[in-house]
Order: structure tokens, then C-alpha cells, then sequence
């Protein structure tokens, strides 16, 4: 029988009772959706390589009322995905939400770009991903459900030069998420990708918006006129983790200022 004594949005939104893990939880946008899920109800599976920097996140959940376990592992090893995803299950309880946020970037123009470079890249990016949705399937299948929610990139559909092997994981990642979200409809496993756009993080403050050209050229183009904050990504990622997005899946939600939706000749756009 359905509680009507709690009102609808409380009853689509909440995480109460839930868990989460998030991969590259330690610092920039992965921290910041910890924190967000943790308020949200969940307790949440804090993954990072550094330890001070796991531990660091989970005091701010803490913090802020929630429940976080700390989880290090190098996700660059198969191996390591399989370890962590038993790890995390048995830390948790149970597994409600997968949130794959970790990734790296190595910037350079493709002529540059060594066999490391594509690898360590691809492998984190795209190979990490795909394994450790593969091992929460058996235990999301068999609690009933869940929700897998993987984090991409504008560069994922925009072509940007001196990004071509963080441009082809993240692509990758799309396509994978909408073969689970086909593979897995049945499990009541809902798979979806969100694309963020140019977000400023300790990772991209310097490259991008500490650098006067691209800076300039990135608020030309970007009709909000302004960089994206991890912030703005809660939202998006709440109705993905709840009950609200139990009839979406395979979908892409874009959360870019308008980047993609197109350009202006306001600005100084050429």
C-alpha cells in the first residue's frame, strides 16, 4: 500500500535507507555529489587512490549528518574493480547507487600522445567503468534494482583539440551506458549518463580557467557566461540516484550552461 501520510516529492527524492558509491569521491566533483547524496539520506561509499584525501571526504559528510566508509583502491586494475565493488557491498550492506566519477585528462595534441597516455586514460576513464558496473549488476539484480549513473563530458559529443583520448573514453562510456540501460531494463536497473560541462575544479582551474585564452573562450561560448560548479550537477545526479527517475533510463541529461545547445554572435563570438 502506498504511504500517502509523506508527500510525493519527499517519497521521489529522498535516499533514506539508501547507499551509494562513488568512484573519485576524494576531491572536486565526486566530493561534492557525496556530500549531496548524504543529505539526500544515503550512506555513502567515499572511493579515492589517496587516503587523507578519502578521509577528508568522509569527515565532511560526516559533517554535514551523513554516513560515509572510506574505500581506497586503484581502479586502473580489473582486478581492483572487482575487490573494491565486493568491498564497498559488504561496507554498505547493500548497493543502491553506483556513481562512476573518477577520470583523468592529459592534454596534448594527438601527434604527442604515447601508448601511457592512451592507456592510463582509457583505462580509468572508460575500462574502470565498464567493470565496475559488470560487478554491481549481480548484486543490484539481486536486491531487486538499482540505479548506475556515469559521468561524462561535453567531449563526449564536442570535438576539442589537445583532448582526443579524454574525448573517445568519455564517448565510449555513452555508448556503454546505453547497452546496460537495454542489457538491464529488466533487472529494474536504471543506467544513465550525465554530461557536465567546462566545471570548475582543482583539476581544470589551472588548464582551462587560469589560462586567459581558453578562459576568454570558453565565457564567449558558454551562454550563461560563466564556468559550471560542482554544484550544479546535484541536481541532475539526485533525480538519477531516487525513485523519481525509476521510468528513465539510457538518457543523458547535459548540464553545460547552454554550450551545447549552440552559440551567439554576442560576445565576440566569430
Amino acid at each position: 500500500m502506498t504511504n500517502t501520510s509523506t508527500p510525493l516529492f519527499h517519497r521521489l527524492f529522498s535516499l533514506a535507507g539508501k547507499t551509494a558509491l562513488i568512484t573519485g569521491a576524494s576531491g572536486g566533483i565526486g566530493q561534492v555529489l557525496a556530500i549531496a547524496l548524504a543529505q539526500a539520506g544515503a550512506t555513502v561509499g567515499v572511493h579515492g587512490l589517496t587516503s587523507a584525501k578519502v578521509k577528508e571526504t568522509c569527515r565532511l559528510v560526516e559533517e554535514a549528518g551523513g554516513r560515509a566508509i572510506p574505500l581506497i583502491a586503484d581502479i586502473i586494475k580489473v582486478e581492483a574493480c572487482r575487490n573494491l565493488m565486493i568491498e564497498a557491498h559488504a561496507g554498505l550492506g547493500q548497493l543502491d547507487v553506483l556513481i562512476n566519477c573518477a577520470g583523468i585528462n592529459r592534454r596534448k595534441p594527438m601527434a604527442e600522445v604515447t601508448l601511457d597516455d592512451y592507456e592510463a586514460i582509457m583505462n580509468l576513464n572508460l575500462r574502470s567503468s565498464y567493470f565496475l558496473c559488470q560487478a554491481a549488476h549481480p548484486i543490484m539484480q539481486a536486491q531487486g534494482g538499482g540505479k548506475i549513473i556515469n559521468i561524462g563530458s561535453v567531449n563526449s559529443v564536442y570535438g576539442l583539440g589537445t583532448i582526443s583520448v579524454y574525448g573517445a573514453s568519455k564517448a565510449g562510456l555513452a555508448q556503454v551506458t546505453r547497452v546496460m540501460a537495454v542489457e538491464w531494463a529488466k533487472d529494474n536497473i536504471q543506467v544513465n549518463f550525465i554530461i557536465p560541462g567546462f566545471i570548475l575544479t582543482p583539476l581544470t582551474e589551472k588548464p582551462l580557467w587560469g589560462d586567459g585564452y581558453k578562459s576568454q573562450w570558453l565565457q564567449d561560448r558558454i551562454p550563461a557566461q560563466r564556468p559550471g560548479l560542482p554544484e550544479d550537477l546535484v541536481g541532475a545526479t539526485l533525480l538519477l540516484a531516487s525513485p523519481a527517475s525509476s521510468y528513465m533510463t539510457g538518457s543523458t541529461i547535459v548540464v553545460d550552461g547552454g554550450f551545447l545547445a549552440g552559440g551567439s554572435w554576442e560576445h565576440g563570438e566569430s
